[in-house]
């Protein structure tokens, strides 16, 4: 592998981990929000210990997250610097506004939720955890209108002396067609991931205190509503790519020729060149919906989107690396639904109904309880949905190639100069090293705080008494 080659592989490592933390986070912010306002409403204990034990993940999460985020922000300065003095005076704002909300915003009222029990008023010290699930929502819109830029560059303009792009109107960035498609299909994403984290924990914990019960459950119905909001998204972000990125559609069928009426492989074996697999499961027209909204649409093909580029862009590749386009589609679209599945088959297990369903068998009905064979495999229930996003993420990232921001920088014209091989092996190992490190110290973590009873025992009871400000 060449340097370009080493560090694309070192910034997907280090994005793709740190992306595992980010929707977690998001979706734990929310959900600890959710459950300390049911508890102020209620007054149920239940709610109270709920809020504490998810608020307690979200710090863990958060904490690593941020970690990994800086390590990123390294990496995106040691590898590309090119391409940041080219993109610098765009990027640069969303990432300094992204910081004040991730660093201030989301960490000051992250420190004052927690150390604020018993310290502030009831509605004041609510109001913190609100403002950090507020918070994380708008960071995550901001880093994602910065990606948009790079999928559909806008609100710029290339200044004639130094040839850097420089932002002409932050409104129009924040307002990018392709951001405002992507940030409620990468919502969805993220409470897939944090719904089946909580699910996980629930039903391996739920013989030990009722209260993981509904834990399960709130992480069950996360994830699948999750999962239809990214379904919906993703219907209409499919258009909005079809329309800016042509090239992408394409690739993400392996269609090579313009073609009406477009149909999608569910699954395929064979080459996936100019002739169509030797054999393939093909729903008709199904692409063309999904591109155009019409299932009689015509869907651009890959050797007249390369001609087209090449006649406006000069001579070169314009094709992406077709089989992981192809494939990560797939299995993105795979994982987010088996994840909904998962969820779906728990919440129906778990129906507290004594009528039996005619046709179906005894081991789908409905009231059963949750069965052996899920808490075996309960681990799938977070590792299919950061599956999902991870393959997501691959597809939209892999499939623009060869361009960094779309028409406008390829990605060979980002590296960083005077960069060498052993440069990045090197950094690429330290950073797989912590990483490593990280990782057991969060797992590590998670359990042992899932491990522990929500209901604090007597003594600590007692030592923990409302103050008079309650």
């Amino acid at each position: 592998m060449d340097v370009l080659d080493l560090t694309r592989l070192q910034f997907a490592v280090v994005t793709i981990y740190h992306y595992l933390f980010v929707p977690v986070s998001i979706a734990l912010s929310a959900t600890a929000a959710g459950f300390h306002l049911a508890w102020l409403r209620t007054g149920r204990e239940k709610y109270l210990h709920l809020t504490k034990f998810t608020g307690k993940l979200l710090i863990v999460t958060f904490a690593v997250g941020v970690v990994t985020g800086l390590v990123q922000e390294f990496q995106f300065g040691l590898g590309w610097s090119a391409f940041a003095r080219f993109y610098g005076d765009v990027f640069g704002p969303t990432l300094a506004i992204e910081g004040m909300l991730a660093f201030f915003l989301e960490a000051t009222f992250l420190a004052l939720w927690y150390f604020g029990w018993d310290r502030l008023p009831r509605r004041i010290h609510a109001a913190t955890i609100v403002v950090v699930a507020v918070g994380t929502l708008l960071s995550a819109y901001i880093i994602l209108a910065a990606n948009s830029f790079m999928q559909n560059p806008v609100a710029y303009a290339l200044d004639p002396d130094t040839g850097r792009a420089h932002l002409t109107s932050f409104t129009e960035l924040l307002t990018n067609e392709v951001v405002l498609a992507a940030f409620p299909h990468t919502m969805g994403g993220a409470a897939m991931a944090g719904g089946g984290l909580l699910m996980a924990i629930g039903i391996w914990r739920f013989k030990h205190d009722a209260a993981f019960g509904t834990l399960s459950r709130v992480g069950a119905w996360t994830m699948l509503i999750g999962g239809a909001v990214t379904a919906i998204s993703g219907d209409h972000l499919g258009k909005v790519m079809t329309a800016v990125q042509p090239m992408k559609m394409a690739a993400a069928e392996a269609l090579y020729e313009t073609t009406t009426g477009a149909p999608f492989s569910i699954f395929a074996i064979g080459e996936l060149g100019h002739d169509r697999p030797f054999f393939s499961i093909e729903i008709p027209g199904l692409l063309s919906f999904l591109g155009t909204g019409s299932f009689g649409g015509t869907v651009q093909g890959i050797d007249d989107l390369q001609a087209a580029y090449a006649a406006q862009y000069g001579p070169g590749s314009y094709v992406p690396m077709i089989p992981v386009a192809f494939w990560t589609f797939r299995l993105m679209i795979g994982a987010g639904v088996l994840g909904m599945a998962l969820a779906a088959y728990h919440l129906w297990s778990n129906w507290d109904t004594t009528r039996r369903v005619p046709l179906l068998p005894a081991f789908l009905q409905p009231g059963r309880g949750t069965p052996r064979w899920l808490t075996r495999f309960v681990l799938l229930a977070p590792v299919i949905p950061a599956a999902a996003n991870t393959f997501g993420w691959i597809f939209t990232e892999t499939a623009r190639q060869p361009w960094l921001a779309f028409g406008i920088s390829k990605v060979a014209d980002g590296i960083s100069p005077g960069l060498t091989r052993a440069e990045v092996i090197v950094s690429l190992a330290g950073f797989t090293l912590v990483y490593g490190l990280l990782a057991l110290v969060w797992y590590r973590l998670v359990v042992h705080l899932s491990r522990k009873p929500l209901a604090p025992l007597p003594a600590e009871r007692e030592e923990s008494e409302p103050a008079p400000a309650y």
